[in-house]
């Protein structure tokens, strides 16, 4: 059966410097067997497929899949899932917001303009991590413990454990050993100067991608910390990907108890594709 395709590049308005994102429409009908050998195939950091949604209060459902599992929630693919499903004529029950249903229940997001922004999900695990769990990151990221200031854990789906360096070039700077990383899933950021107010990157080898462009989830809980902790401004912008050759820009703004976590979406390849 042919089915409405959609590749994108998300966290960009520029093709090809985000994160790309393949989305199939119509799934309804597809094992999960079958989800998983296009995911596979794709071979992106995640590909999504767009369902009716089971709950009411959804605009539409969406499973997102890695090369080699299924997420609860991931970020780039909300917001590249919630512009195909418009792209292709959605309409949302209220025009500037668009509900989610994925893994991890209803997920809103707003369009503002051209830029879209979801509300990031409530963080299930937090606090700083212990003393060895932070000597296997630095291990594993090839640099001294004491050059991490800092730390939080920030399972909002994915088991995000992050470490703030001093500077940006320490941030790009990183050549990590990936197999000393076992289960980890680690986000790294540090201060930054210039047109972002901090350097991100995402290491995620247990998702068969060893390096991550651009992440919505793991910048959805580093929103929720440095603007939570006085670390950061309630309102910035963090730059992601710039060690891929990537020029991600990831938008986060904390409004009372909300962080929203928004960019752009760039459209790369559109058609039909017959799973």
């Amino acid at each position: 059966m042919k089915r409405r395709f959609h590749q994108l590049d998300v966290f960009t308005a520029v093709p090809l410097r985000g994160n790309p994102l393949a989305v199939v429409h119509q799934a309804d009908g597809l094992s999960d067997e079958r989800m998983a050998e296009f995911a596979r195939w794709t071979n992106l950091s995640e590909t999504t497929f767009l369902l009716p949604p089971s709950d009411a209060a959804a605009d539409y459902r969406v499973r997102i899949f890695t090369p080699d599992r299924e997420l609860p929630f991931a970020g780039h693919p909300t917001l590249g899932s919630c512009h195909a499903w418009l792209a292709a004529g959605g309409v949302p029950r209220d025009a500037g917001i668009v509900v989610q249903q994925c893994g991890v229940g209803l997920v809103r997001v707003r369009r503002s303009g051209p830029m879209l922004a979801f509300a990031a999900p409530p963080l299930v695990r937090t606090g700083p991590a212990d003393e060895a769990t932070l000597a296997r990151i630095a291990r594993a990221l090839r640099i001294e413990r004491g050059a991490i200031v800092d730390s939080q854990w920030l399972v909002n789906g994915p088991h995000w454990v992050a470490v703030m360096l001093r500077s940006r070039d320490d941030v790009l700077a990183l050549q990590p050993d990936f197999g000393a990383m076992g289960e980890l899933e680690i986000g790294v950021v540090a201060p930054a100067m210039g047109d972002v107010r901090f350097e991100v990157r995402a290491f995620v080898p247990t998702h068969g991608v060893n390096e991550d462009p651009v992440t919505g989830s793991l910048h959805a809980g580093l929103g929720q910390w440095l603007t939570g902790a006085g670390l950061a401004p309630a309102a910035y912008v963090a730059g992601q990907g710039t060690a891929l050759g990537r020029a991600g820009r990831v938008h986060v703004q904390r409004e009372g108890g909300t962080v929203w976590v928004g960019g752009d979406v760039a459209g790369c390849i559109e058609g039909e594709v017959e799973i």
